[in-house]
């Protein structure tokens, strides 16, 4: 069978976090005839290689390419292409893994869109990913019409055919910004780009020890010299216009003026801050114009500006000033309504410690960036925010703590001006939300899998753009927490984390549901049926099962069906038959399943007997257990006299002078002291 796709993997020296990335290409839903995984080896000195070969030998579908070190990633990808067979060719580095269905998923979502580039949802695990690029899924993108630019790594699946009619290949050797150059390219000459935003393709990890080749510190010099060729690469392709002042904004906003902003500068050695601020000098001056400036928000605009005009000391002085800025959310309250939970917040920026104000005279004025003093740079970028306040956006987003895969809530926001006391010229920008998450439909449409799941804001006002966690107001009682949930085939447990961050646990909890703190008394049995009360929100009938185990020696088991159904006042009434006739003479130990239909059902122990006697039904407390034998606890050893404290605290040649002197040190050597 043809070969759909050819996984490339250039690899060097990954040591043990290689085996995530192999792991998730073994898993792959695309069965193994329809694709290969080509690892090509960049002069690896570690056990990897051997690693590499074994397993190429056990699975016909994996292939090793060894070659002489090239420094870089750009050969090892070229290799990959030109030994590919397959119709597509992605892009996986060797510290990286794949969710299961991703070859699988991005590739017939790209033969279905006639796709030259298909980009597949990224979650990232301590380093940053594309947002809102996968908001929603994007059949047709281009970079005028989707935020393409903020995806500019090589973790992407290219029809090879596209690949070859333009002869599109990686720069080589040791260099930077390889892949913005690669994918700047491809993206102006793709006859389609589809982005897949409902399924998590590519996992984007920063190693333990942090040894990824982006997080090191780069030189400058080589630095923006590569940068420059991606610019080169936009000037070929398009005219000057409204495309590539889109394209140059993403290099200006990102590689220049983030480097520019608070504590980010100011936590560089003074002299590698002075000799970047030179390089991104001579990167904007040369070539970015009043255009390109337009198109920032007015933090970017203040920073690149005055970079622009060569005001090293200004621009320190500004990111000083915007170091104390960052976000504050107000948690106000959580509760079900129906089978969602709804979040209420609040969302602003503050500024040390204190909520930020901005002028209430939101008048457009000039800026220049050549003349502006620093207090009238301040001044235009506050009264730029708070000019562009119906822009600001908010989002609440579920990410699951261990693979960092996130999903945006349906929300609801209003953008509230709010006056300051005592300073009639000075307002605060708040925005208030309420968020939705619906367990059966939070993750892009579908259940959230099982795992435990943080809740993050993104907070956008002006150009301050912050994810941080959902907490309650600081030093205000918690707001109260609902009950746990079985909703959409779920259990859900919302609850705080020990810093007071609000968290759902989907279908992980045991103790935390409660059940070991019932009590026979809350349940009654009526004729056949047992009937109770309990703290769960469902929001409608839902299917579970009732497990009963019978008196040892045989303890048989039965299973019967059960409902939850809404109560009155709230909580979840559970009704399950008893199979009367089925139950033998004595006590029988119940278990209940929440969600009789789940892959993996789960029974959980309920701190009760039903007991059948001639008498029959009841409940009853369980028999006591049996306490466990007592272990004699060893008898405490004397502790040593003073005498012998002080003697142990002498040097060692002392102590041996003075058992000797006292008759009991040893007439002959020991065997450790000859050397045996």
């Amino acid at each position: 069978m043809p070969v759909k796709v050819s996984v490339v993997v250039p690899v060097y020296n990954p040591g043990p976090y290689i085996e995530d990335c192999i792991a998730s290409l073994l898993r792959q839903s695309l069965p193994r005839d329809e694709y290969e995984v080509i690892f090509v080896d960049d002069g690896s000195s570690d056990e990897t290689p051997a690693r590499l070969d074994a397993l190429a030998a056990e699975h016909p579908h994996i292939h090793v390419i060894h070659q002489e070190p090239s420094g870089w990633s750009g050969k090892p990808r070229n290799v990959g292409i030109a030994a590919s067979q397959g119709e597509f060719v992605m892009f996986v580095d060797n510290d990286d893994f794949l969710g299961d269905e991703a070859l699988e998923r991005m590739y017939d979502y790209g033969v279905a869109n006639e796709a030259d580039l298909i980009i597949g949802k990224m979650a990232g695990k301590g380093r940053p990913v594309p947002v809102e690029l996968f908001r929603r899924n994007h059949p047709r993108a281009t970079v005028d019409n989707a935020p393409l630019m903020d995806s500019l790594t090589p973790h992407k699946m290219l029809r090879r055919s596209f690949l070859d009619r333009i002869g599109l290949r990686f720069p080589e050797g040791r260099r930077r910004l390889e892949d913005h150059v690669f994918v700047a390219e491809a993206y102006l000459r793709a006859s389609n780009i589809s982005v897949l935003g409902d399924y998590v393709c590519y996992y984007h990890i920063k190693r333990d020890d942090a040894s990824n080749a982006g997080f090191q510190r780069f030189d400058p010099v080589g630095y923006f010299a590569n940068l420059r060729e991606a610019l080169d690469v936009v000037e070929r392709y398009t005219e000057p216009g409204p495309t590539r002042d889109r394209m140059f904004r993403r290099w200006l906003r990102s590689e220049m003026g983030e480097r520019l902003r608070g504590n980010r500068f100011l936590k560089l050695p003074d002299d590698y801050r002075r000799e970047l601020f030179a390089e991104i000098h001579k990167v904007i001056a040369e070539r970015m114009g009043p255009s390109v400036f337009a198109l920032l928000e007015p933090a970017h605009r203040v920073a690149t500006e005055l970079a622009g005009a060569g005001r090293y000391e200004d621009v320190l002085a500004v990111a000083e000033w915007e170091a104390s800025i960052g976000p504050s959310t107000a948690l106000q309250s959580v509760a079900w309504d129906g089978g969602a939970l709804k979040i209420d917040f609040s969302a602003e920026y503050g500024a040390a410690g204190a909520p930020k104000t901005y002028p209430a005279d939101t008048t457009p004025v000039p800026f220049d960036g050549a003349s502006a003093t620093v207090a009238e740079a301040i001044a235009w970028l506050e009264r730029g925010t708070a000019a562009r306040f119906d822009r600001a956006n908010v989002d609440l987003m579920m990410r699951e703590r261990e693979t960092h895969a996130q999903f945006f809530q349906p929300i609801e926001f209003t953008r509230e001006t709010v006056p300051v006391e005592g300073e009639p010229d000075r307002v605060r920008l708040v925005v208030k939300a309420t968020a939705t998450v619906d367990p059966a439909s939070a993750a892009s449409g579908t259940p959230l899998p099982a795992g435990l799941y943080d809740a993050f804001v993104r907070l956008t006002i002006g150009g301050w753009t912050r994810e941080y966690r959902l907490f309650p107001v600081s030093g205000e009682p918690l707001p109260a927490m609902p009950v746990p949930g079985v909703v959409g085939g779920l259990r859900v447990l919302p609850y705080w984390t020990v810093k007071n961050n609000f968290a759902l646990d989907v279908d992980m909890a045991g103790k935390r549901l409660g059940f070991g703190e019932f009590k026979p008394a809350d349940f009654t049995v009526a004729g056949d049926r047992l009937r109770a009360v309990l703290p769960f929100h469902v929001a409608g009938d839902v299917k579970a099962a009732l497990r009963l185990t019978g008196p040892k020696p045989a303890a048989e088991v039965l299973e019967v069906p059960a409902t939850l159904s809404p109560a009155e006042g709230g909580g979840a009434v559970l009704d399950a038959p008893l199979p009367v006739r089925s139950l033998q003479q004595g006590g029988w130990r119940p278990a209940l399943c929440l969600v009789a239909d789940a892959a993996e059902p789960r029974f959980f122990t309920l701190p009760l007997v039903v007991r059948n006697s001639p008498e029959g039904l009841k409940v009853a407390k369980p028999a006591p257990k049996k306490p466990k034998a007592a272990t004699p606890k060893p008898a405490p050893k004397p502790k040593p006299s003073a005498a012998r404290r002080l003697a142990r605290k002498l040097p060692l040649p002392v102590r041996r002078a003075l058992a000797r002197a006292l008759g009991r040190g040893r007439t002959a050597p020991t065997a450790r002291q000859e050397g045996k």
